[in-house]
């Protein structure tokens, strides 16, 4: 017996009438998907890490691939995170580290160097990718600088001052006077 069949839709329930369009950006659609990207990646580099070093002739450097792929999962969640903007950076940190390491397995002595040529300009795309989201992002949050922000005019207090002081007195009550300790040359008064 299926659960969905045992549901029952309220007639009150909200209706979609329309879509339109998406509150996300170009940058925050990308940065999402790099996000998602690198988590997919990191969990191939983490469980297929003797058939990535074998297929670009980097034998013996499984352990490498694996913290490489421990890298691009911690980034990728970065990445989808309200801090999308570390994310991204540490996306382009972890490509440079991917770039150098590609960069020796391209030599004349690894049969497989055609491979490693392929995964380094892989790379080197998705690096491209990287650094327009993170420049893309920073755009987005930065500030203008002759936008500076004037709050003199703001209280505090959503209907102001006065209000305030409205609401604190009782209609039937005099304003509380400030009370001020007793001056030490006169002892107090117990009644």
């Amino acid at each position: 017996m299926s659960l969905i069949a045992n549901t029952v839709e309220r007639k009150d329930n909200p209706r979609v009438l329309s879509t339109g369009s998406s509150s996300l950006t170009a940058t925050d659609r990308l940065a999402r998907n790099l996000g998602w990207f690198s988590i997919g990646l990191g969990v191939a580099e983490l469980f297929a890490a003797r058939s990535i070093s074998r297929a670009i002739g980097m034998d013996g450097s499984e352990n490498l691939i694996r913290a490489f792929g421990a890298r691009e999962i911690a980034s990728g969640m970065l990445t989808l995170s309200l801090d999308k903007k570390a994310g991204l950076y540490s996306r382009v940190a972890g490509d440079a580290l991917d770039l150098a390491v590609l960069s020796t397995a391209v030599r004349d002595d690894n049969p497989k160097r055609g491979n490693a040529a392929m995964a380094l300009a892989m790379v080197a795309g998705v690096t491209l990718l990287d650094v327009a989201a993170a420049l893309g992002t920073r755009q987005q949050s930065a500030r203008d600088e002759d936008d500076l922000r004037d709050y003199s005019d703001r209280s505090g207090f959503p209907q102001g001052v006065d209000a305030a002081r409205r609401e604190g007195r009782h209609e039937d009550e005099e304003p509380v006077k400030a009370l001020s300790p007793p001056s030490p040359s006169r002892p107090e008064q117990r009644v």
